[in-house]
């Protein structure tokens, strides 16, 4: 009787081993669907991270464009025998300059000292920083920023990088291109073009994706200055005709 009954669930029925080999197969394919679904989500929300960054980036350095095109040639007045200068002086991780535009004010205010700096901050990026202040001290220009007036643009940044376009000039041997050093005290004039380049993490600062595959993504505008010649417009006396009048008086 026992022997019939094993026949007849070894024939018809599921063994045990069946049951357990069948489970761990499903067990195997619900780990990878929720793996991928896993993935998927992780890959999304890295996109959405990066989009939000790059959205920042593009507003940011858009209104860093339209404060640079409202340059104004302003003339330091000094002592100095090198004379009055223009208050202009880039390289390649700083620009200073005057503005008649602010971005921290939320209204108009007269002329700006405008000052952006790169600062290096190791394995956890940079930081983009703008110091601005009113123009009001004649020795604005000479003097010491103060570091608390100081606000942080962007961090966790790769690299910035600012350019200025030179012109062709044949009297001092120069090509037309890109310079990375502007000083306006030497040149005289402004820069007719600024080019800036913000390089920032694909990924969140501090991400372990971003940390591991290091990608980097980057952001490039280019502003005009339309003041870049300063044009020095002197007026001479004016004469004024006095009509003569006859010794019998007038007419």
């Amino acid at each position: 009787m026992l022997r019939r009954r094993a026949k007849f669930f070894s024939t018809t029925g599921v063994t045990l081993i069946e049951v357990m080999v069948t489970l761990t197969i499903l067990g195997f394919i619900l780990l990878i669907i929720f793996g991928a679904f896993r993935l998927g989500f992780s890959a999304w929300g890295r996109g959405e991270l990066t989009k939000e960054e790059y959205q920042k980036v593009r507003i940011l350095t858009h209104m860093i464009s339209q404060q640079i095109k409202s340059i104004v040639p302003h003339k330091i007045k000094t002592q100095k025998p090198e004379g009055d200068y223009l208050a202009f002086e880039g390289d390649a991780r700083s620009l200073k300059f005057v503005s008649a535009q602010s971005i921290k004010a939320k209204q108009p205010e007269g002329l700006v000292y405008v000052i952006y700096q790169f600062e290096e901050g190791g394995d956890e990026g940079g930081r983009f920083i703008l110091y601005e202040q009113r123009a009001l001290n004649k020795n604005f220009f000479e003097e010491e920023v103060k570091k608390e007036i100081g606000l942080s643009l962007l961090e966790g940044v790769t690299n910035v990088r600012f350019e200025y376009y030179q012109e062709e000039d044949p009297a001092k041997n120069r090509k037309e291109g890109w310079v990375e050093q502007w000083n306006a005290r030497e040149e005289r004039v402004l820069p007719r073009l600024v080019r800036l380049t913000i390089a920032y993490p694909a990924y969140q600062p501090g991400s372990k994706d971003r940390k591991s595959k290091g990608e980097n993504s980057s952001v490039t505008v280019m502003a005009s200055i339309p003041s870049y010649r300063l044009e020095e417009v002197r007026i001479g006396p004016i004469r004024r005709a006095i009509p003569r009048i006859p010794p019998g008086g007038a007419p």
